[in-house]
């Protein structure tokens, strides 16, 4: 069931819930909270038409299919409504070595045994002799490479979206505020405190006061509420991941939308390009102490390639977390929870799982500290273990070529991911804890693309030729055959979720 009946308000009891801040972290909360515990919560959303949507979400990982499921999204739908594609993977350049290539893509390799994982055979099959590339193993790598896709069942393809941040937010609205959710347009100018520390309330610039129970801190980098108010501390995390800027547009363009993120590393940073289905996402990240913003808008500008929609704009970013996700009467998504460049596109993720992750810990008779202690306990252990898979991404580089991959190769990088790169370096070994997002096979495709190799394998993949060549043989083939049958990405996104020019211009 999507609704849980009303109950009669108690003393203590927390039934009115503030969100403070719109966008797609304030409208994914507010649509979360809305579904699931209907009339218990009164749901009011503060937001301002004046400050808008960052812009670089737009990009996803496979969670957000089944997300999308637990809130009753109908996929078909949702895709027409924001103009988008399908994703299947994330192709990076020039990120190891100038001229290098690699995906990581959203699915398997091969078949894993019980006691060694696929990737060891393929060592092993390398070892012997093949040359062939582990990607050919995997059907969303080969999916990729093709530009092919369609949904299907056994084997399914995972698959993530490309979406407009702006349309998605628009389009939970519609969603939301059938549900009950009351949208408010203000800024806020103050924030009000009980004797307790708690927070009490919203003053906007009007001067209206929004009172609440319970608050849901969606400003965006101001952190408006946890920081401004709260002061709760910010842990910074700019010496592992040093760029602190983007500069981002929209271009118009007449090929066809790959399903993938593609990230091209640059002198000072790298460049990304999301195809959604009436424009592309484009957008330069850097490092300020080595790339100039004129440098870098010109960059954009001349790399992109398409038709401008608007003048680029730029965003000054950081890395880090908030010391506590929650603090008092006052938990923070998204930006204001804490930044990893979205190199991965885990941003959208994040606000996911905080939202889900809040469903879980509401604090309908109260706010309390084993709460709040294991909510924090858990977002950290989730944003920690991101900030090492993109510190890799930065650190295991062979580039010399700038003072800025010259810093990133010296750098040093936190213990827990020197224990993993260890791991595989002496002996092939991946592993995977239940509550972090990257898998084995999302390990070992970025380790091998940056050209970080191991010294040895499991010794149960060491089995004989005859069998190995069979047994590798039989998975490349059978990829080759489910994806060569596949239609063209384009094409099953126009069949199944083409939108109108009324999507994006309303």
């Amino acid at each position: 069931m999507n609704h849980v009946e009303s109950a009669p308000a108690q003393p203590g009891v927390v039934k009115k819930v503030v969100i403070a801040g719109g966008g797609t972290a304030g409208w994914m909360a507010a649509m979360t909270l809305s579904t699931h515990f209907g009339k218990l919560l009164d749901i009011t959303l503060v937001e301002s038409e004046e400050i808008g949507t960052v812009g670089v979400g737009e990009s996803t990982v496979p969670p957000i299919v089944a997300f999308h499921n637990l809130l009753g999204i109908d996929e078909k739908h949702f895709m027409t409504e924001c103009a988008a594609t399908f994703k299947v993977g994330i192709w990076f350049e020039n990120w190891a070595r100038i001229g290098d290539q690699y995906i990581h893509p959203f699915g398997r390799h091969g078949q894993a045994t019980w006691m060694a994982e696929f990737h060891n055979f393929w060592l092993h099959s390398v070892a012997k002799g093949s040359q062939v590339n582990i990607g050919e193993y995997c059907y969303e790598w080969l999916a990729a490479m093709k530009n092919r896709f369609a949904l299907r069942e056994n084997p399914r393809i995972n698959y993530a979206y490309h979406f407009d941040a702006a349309l998605y937010a628009r389009y939970l609205r519609k969603l939301s505020e059938p549900k009950g959710v009351k949208r408010l347009e203000g800024k806020i100018k103050d924030v009000r405190l009980k004797n307790s520390g708690d927070v009490e309330s919203l003053e906007l610039t009007d001067g209206r006061l929004v009172e609440g129970e319970f608050f849901i801190d969606c400003t965006g980098f101001r952190g408006v509420l946890i920081e401004g108010a709260l002061k709760t501390g910010f842990e910074d995390w700019n010496h592992w991941l040093p760029c602190d800027s983007a500069c981002a547009f929209q271009t118009i363009v007449d090929r066809p939308a790959e399903p993938y993120t593609a990230c091209f590393a640059h002198e000072a940073g790298w460049r990304w390009n999301i195809p959604v289905q009436h424009r592309v996402g484009n957008g330069v990240v850097f490092c300020s102490k080595y790339m100039s913003d004129d440098e870098a808008r010109a960059k954009l500008l001349q790399d992109s390639g398409g038709t401008p929609v608007k003048d680029p704009w730029l965003i000054r970013i950081k890395a880090g977390r908030r010391l506590k996700a929650w603090n008092r009467n006052v938990v923070a998504f998204g930006l204001a929870s804490g930044f990893v460049e979205p190199l991965e596109s885990t941003s959208i993720h994040m606000i996911m799982t905080a939202a889900v992750r809040l469903a879980h810990f509401f604090p309908f008779g109260g706010v309390n500290q084993p709460m709040t202690d294991r909510y924090n306990e858990l977002s950290r252990y989730e944003i920690e273990r991101i900030r090492d898979f993109v510190c890799m991404h930065y650190h295991f580089t062979e580039r010399e070529d700038t003072a800025f991959w010259r810093h990133c190769k010296s750098m040093e990088i936190p213990d827990s991911l020197r224990q993993r790169v260890d791991l595989f370096r002496k002996g092939g070994y991946i592993y995977k804890n239940d509550s972090e997002l990257f898998t084995v096979d999302s390990w070992i495709s970025v380790m091998l693309g940056q050209r970080i190799k191991p010294e040895t394998y499991h010794h149960f993949a060491k089995v004989n030729d005859r069998e190995l060549k069979e047994y590798m043989t039989k998975h490349r083939a059978h990829v080759a055959q489910v994806v060569n049958a596949l239609p063209t990405h384009a094409d099953f996104v126009k069949q199944y979720c083409g939108a109108s020019a009324s999507a994006w211009n309303p």
